[in-house]
């Protein structure tokens, strides 16, 4: 009977058969693209299923709280799923697919991935890994009583007169949740305005969920896999990621991967990558560059900005940690997705009460050079983003360079140019 190493090694050499040890820098371009699911491919079956899919694949959205425009999960989902919809994310939660916790950063999480965050809680609540808040045991026995009794609570249902104090300024029960929640005693059954729900870990988990901790090699290939199928290319420090207290693991798991087949290595210029074998199916496939993408800055193609800079030659900076003197780009810049390259970013902001998508600074990248079609793309894409972020107007006040004109209103009906 044939063994999984050897069976592993025989379908490394077929997916191997071009004998490629490196890639063009073009080729990985591709490769990374279609393995984030970009741009937006076709999706089969009900809406919400493709979004379930979505996060599955990608093995994380991160959430956050800028909401200049629309919230950055909602707008990575909505790249990944054209039929996506805010109400997906409430409804999975509800339906106990999907949960919260922490990637590299707060995120949503396939429920199918569960176990593997409980080596991160474990070692938070032994005190092997620090948190950032100080743990109050005898407070969050009490915390974690009333809701026990009561039920679901939010942060505001505690201390609502309480001081807040600390370097975070957050209320000690405020506190107190969260590091139950880091801890995994409690779990976030749902948001009311953004605000979050806590309640009791084990009244939240289906209860068919296996909760089993994996062992250090588990976790480590694991890791190792979900980066590489998400994001087709990976080093170590990319595969790690302020993921805190990994790097030996998933060392010590790319090199039992590499020597039993299940992985490969190969070179991009300069820089050597892990590979999945049946990744190099990928290269075989069309990539789709007539469709433009308006991306997140925390979508999961960009949030490593040194990958994104070394793959796509994008240099990206989120400039509204940046005092506004300094800023070039803008407050809140949007990477722009065209012909398989980072060629664009929009400085955005939605007037909620005026439906208007302002665009302050709509910035073209020197090595853009078909412009005109690029100019159709952008507009087909932006009337969908405009109808993503439920606006009926678009508002562009300045272009670099300003030589770049929309040079017909009929052409371009919803688009203001000031």
């Amino acid at each position: 009977m044939l063994t999984f190493t050897f069976l592993s090694k025989l379908i490394l050499h077929g997916y191997m058969s071009l004998k490629k040890e490196s890639l063009s820098l073009r080729e990985a371009q591709k490769l990374v693209l279609l393995s984030q699911r970009l741009p937006t491919p076709k999706v089969v079956g009900s809406a919400q299923d493709a979004t379930l899919s979505s996060i599955e694949h990608l093995g994380y959205v991160q959430i956050d709280t800028i909401s200049v425009i629309e919230r950055a999960h909602h707008h990575t989902l909505y790249n990944r799923n054209s039929r996506y919809k805010s109400a997906h994310l409430e409804e999975l939660i509800a339906d106990k697919k999907v949960f919260e916790y922490w990637a590299h950063a707060a995120s949503y999480l396939p429920m199918t991935d569960y176990r593997f965050t409980l080596p991160r809680k474990q070692a938070i609540a032994s005190g092997k890994q620090k948190h950032w808040y100080k743990r109050d045991t005898k407070l969050m026995q009490s915390v974690a009583e009333r809701i026990k009794t009561e039920g679901p609570l939010m942060a505001k249902d505690f201390d609502k007169k309480g001081k807040k104090h600390g370097e975070w300024k957050t209320a000690p029960t405020k506190q107190a949740l969260e590091n139950l929640f880091m801890e995994g005693e409690l779990m976030i059954s749902k948001r009311v305005n953004f605000h979050k729900v806590y309640d009791l870990t084990e009244r939240v988990l289906p209860s068919s969920l296996n909760t089993t901790t994996p062992t250090d090699d588990e976790y480590g290939k694991f890791l190792v896999k979900k980066y590489l199928r998400a994001n087709g290319l990976g080093k170590l420090t990319e595969m790690t990621y302020l993921i805190k207290n990994t790097k030996p693991l998933v060392s010590h798991a790319l090199e039992n991967m590499l020597a039993d087949g299940e992985i490969a290595q190969i070179h991009v210029g300069d820089n050597m990558y892990y590979i999945l074998p049946e990744s190099y199916e990928l290269l075989n496939k069309p990539l789709t560059r007539k469709k433009l993408n308006i991306l997140s800055p925390f979508d999961n193609l960009l949030i490593q900005r040194k990958r994104t800079s070394e793959i796509f030659g994008f240099d990206y900076l989120l400039e509204c940690y940046v005092p506004q003197h300094k800023r070039i780009h803008g407050y809140f810049t949007l990477p722009i997705l065209w012909d398989g390259k980072l060629v664009a970013r929009m400085d955005s902001k939605v007037d909620r009460k005026k439906k208007v998508l302002h665009i302050h600074q709509l910035t073209l990248e020197p090595s853009l050079r078909n412009t005109e079609t690029f100019a159709d793309a952008f507009n087909k894409e932006l009337q969908l983003f405009m109808e993503f972020n439920n606006c009926i107007s678009v508002l562009l006040h300045r272009t670099v360079p300003s030589s770049f004109r929309f040079e017909s209103e009929s052409r371009f009906p919803h688009l203001v140019i000031q």
